[in-house]
C-alpha cells in the first residue's frame, strides 16, 4: 500500500500493525522522520519516501492500494494526481481516499474562524470531484459523512468555548472519543435520515470514496 500526503503517518502505521506492508509518502521530509518514530514506537516497519503526489515515482502497476487522507484538495493539478494513481495501481487495484466539501454553511464559518490553523493551498472540494473519480477508475463506491453531527463542533465553540486556533476541533472529536461516543451516535443516526433526502449528501463535511482500477 501507498499512502500520500501521510503527515503523521497514523494511517499507516496502524495498517502495518494489521498486517499491511506500507509505504508512508509525503512532500515533508520533517514528516518522515515523524513517522517513522511513530512506528518505531508501535513495534511496526513502515517504509517511508518523499514523494510529490503529482509525479509519483514508482512504476505502472505497483500497488494493490493508494490511500489518501484529506490531500486532494491541497493540490493544483489534481487530475495529474489522479491519473499517476491509477498509473501505479495493479489490475483491480482500489485508490481510497476521503476529502472536505465545501456546501455546508456551518463548516465554512468554522474554517474562516480556524484561518490560523489553515494552509493557504486549502480548496475543499466541490461534490462534483465524484465525477472526476469516475473518468480515471472503471467502479466507485462514495458515501458523505458529518451533517448532524457537525452540532458537535457547534458545542466546542459556543458551549464549551473551545478556540478553534488553539485547538483543532477534529483533533479534540479524536483525542476525547469516550466523552463524545453517545453524542456523536445519536447524531450519527440522524446523519443516515438525512442522507436519504435528495441533495442532501453535498452538505455533508466529508466524501469518502473507494475507487477500482
Amino acid at each position: 500500500m501507498l499512502e500520500l500526503g501521510c503527515g503523521l503517518g497514523e494511517a499507516s502505521v496502524y495498517l502495518a500493525t494489521q498486517g499491511a506492508n506500507c509505504i508512508a509518502s509525503d512532500c515533508s521530509p520533517g514528516m518522515l522522520e515523524a513517522v517513522r518514530k511513530l512506528a518505531a514506537i508501535n513495534r511496526v516497519e513502515v517504509e517511508t519516501a518523499v514523494v510529490d503526489a503529482e509525479n509519483i515515482p514508482y512504476p505502472d502497476a505497483t500497488f494493490d492500494i493508494v490511500y489518501a487522507g484529506n490531500v486532494l484538495h491541497h493540490l493544483p493539478d489534481r487530475a495529474r494526481c489522479l491519473a499517476e494513481i491509477r498509473r501505479v495501481l495493479k489490475d483491480g487495484g482500489q485508490f481510497c481516499v476521503w476529502e472536505p466539501l465545501r456546501h455546508n454553511p456551518v463548516i465554512n464559518v468554522y474554517r474562516k474562524l480556524a484561518s490560523q490553523v489553515r494552509t493557504e493551498d486549502e480548496m475543499p472540494l466541490h461534490i462534483n470531484v465524484l465525477k472526476e473519480f469516475r473518468r480515471q477508475f472503471r467502479k466507485v463506491d462514495s458515501d458523505t459523512c458529518w451533517l448532524a453531527t457537525l452540532w458537535i463542533f457547534l458545542r466546542f465553540y459556543l458551549i464549551e468555548r473551545v478556540d478553534p486556533n488553539q485547538e483543532r476541533y477534529w483533533k479534540k472529536i479524536i483525542s476525547e472519543e469516550a466523552r463524545l461516543r453517545p453524542a456523536f451516535n445519536r447524531l450519527e443516526k440522524c446523519d443516515r435520515l438525512l442522507k436519504k433526502i435528495p441533495g442532501m449528501k453535498r452538505f455533508a463535511w466529508n466524501v469518502v470514496a473507494v475507487c477500482e482500477k
